[in-house]
């Protein structure tokens, strides 16, 4: 760093009305200011947290996303659920930063990713944030054309910087990974999602890059429709089990001391999935799953999946589950090959508590993994505590909600695609 002058920015607190009034302290942020703006590490994260709502319905979502965009309300709303169709984006102010998040090590990615942040800088005047790792990949650093652009953006660095309060909207250029990692990096208010196709599947990816221009300048002014995908709040407690040496009159150190425990937590935001399987051992999974602190079952098989309705059409369909539309308030159990004919998967409230542990009388450990990341052990006497996060990802719709899934599920999956009867005339029916 070059020594420059601090220059702290505070955030107003944010107050959700469905978590009692639950307040997230305003984080602050340090920048120094530097030829290529680069964010400082990041504070400490808020410890505050939201009480769980007891409606079965799960908590409301926050509707501001980022500092400046937030759902435009219809008043015609019916038992306070919005009609999916008339979700509709609208901005406090006009948005001026733009996070671009770019699929790693993809050559194909190179020209429209320098197209979309020449087209936002000079041409929108936009400030433009990219990952540190983005800008190291040869093949941009060392374009010589291309340089005069990335010096003015604005860099961070995963786990590193934070930067929840100063992103206005994202553009993710790849397939869902991208989506799923723009969601991990705000682990609070995630600002709009404008995902382009150019992955392999592209279920969560509704737009072509053809006419990004137009599509691009289109959300600036704040006509779009907007689904809401709901978050699984995910909190690990591992228990630390420390021996503690004893030692005798003469100094020595006894190898048959006491133990003592302590519990350590972790919180993720999770927009797919949570896994939770035996790993590389050869024996069953056995965990226990409790809902509302009540135990409901015992999962023997190779591993149980908790999932959003997002994720109900990743990994939870390929192991039998339902698709179920992003909409719907709700959260999915499904076993992975359990050891039972009648385990089938299960639909619960979004509003419920559900805790995974281990079973006392299991013969190994078990691994969870969240989004497909961050893969962990989980031993006897951890536990994974779920729920329905008030934090959404406000994904930008190409139509609206309903068309985008249905088309989704027709041309990514080919949901329900079949040769067609023929048509039985009156002569057939003689016979």
């Amino acid at each position: 760093m070059d020594g420059g002058q601090e220059v702290r920015v505070e955030a107003a607190p944010y107050s959700c009305s469905t978590c009692d009034g639950g307040e997230v302290a305003g984080r602050s942020l340090v920048r120094r200011n530097k030829k290529i703006r680069s964010l400082s590490t990041s504070s400490a994260n808020s410890c505050s947290e939201f009480r769980r709502t007891q409606s079965l319905h799960g908590p409301s979502p926050v509707t501001t996303f980022g500092p400046k965009a937030c759902m435009l309300q219809n008043p015609h709303a019916v038992m306070h659920i919005q009609d999916p169709a008339t979700q509709r984006l609208t901005w406090n102010k006009p948005p001026k930063n733009v996070l671009v998040i770019k699929k790693i090590r993809d050559a194909s990615l190179l020209q429209p990713f320098k197209a979309l942040c020449m087209f936002l800088t000079e041409v929108k005047n936009m400030i433009v944030y990219v990952e540190k790792k983005v800008l190291d990949d040869p093949a941009i650093s060392g374009d010589e054309n291309f340089g005069a652009v990335t010096m003015k953006f604005c860099t961070f660095r995963e786990d590193l910087d934070d930067i929840s309060n100063r992103v206005d909207f994202i553009i993710c250029l790849g397939g869902d990974g991208t989506l799923l990692y723009a969601s991990s990096l705000f682990q609070e208010s995630v600002p709009p999602v404008m995902a382009f196709h150019l992955g392999s599947l592209g279920f969560l990816t509704p737009f072509n890059f053809d006419s990004y221009q137009s599509q691009v300048t289109q959300i600036i002014e704040g006509n779009a429709a907007i689904v809401l995908r709901s978050r699984l709040k995910v909190q690990v407690f591992k228990e630390n089990w420390e021996k503690k040496d004893s030692i005798d009159e003469k100094g020595i150190i006894l190898t048959n001391g006491s133990t003592e425990s302590s519990c350590k937590a972790m919180q993720y935001q999770v927009l797919n999935e949570v896994v939770v399987d035996r790993g590389t051992s050869s024996y069953l999974s056995n965990v226990d799953l409790f809902l509302d602190g009540h135990l409901i079952t015992t999962v023997q098989g190779d591993g149980v999946i908790v999932s959003t309705p997002t994720g109900s059409t990743a990994y939870a369909v390929a192991a039998g589950a339902s698709m179920i539309h992003p909409n719907v308030p709700a959260i999915m159990i499904t076993p992975i090959c359990p050891h039972s004919l009648s385990f089938r998967p299960i639909v619960v409230p979004a509003g419920v508590e559900l805790k995974i542990m281990l079973s006392h009388d299991a013969r190994n450990t078990a691994w969870v993994s969240f989004d497909g990341r961050r893969r962990q052990e989980i031993c006897h006497g951890d536990s994974i505590i779920i729920t329905t996060s008030c934090f959404p990802v406000p994904s930008i719709c190409f139509r609206d909600p309903v068309n985008d899934w249905f088309e989704s599920l027709a041309q990514c999956l080919h949901w329900n695609v079949r040769k067609k009867q023929n048509y039985l005339n009156s002569e057939d029916e003689e016979f």
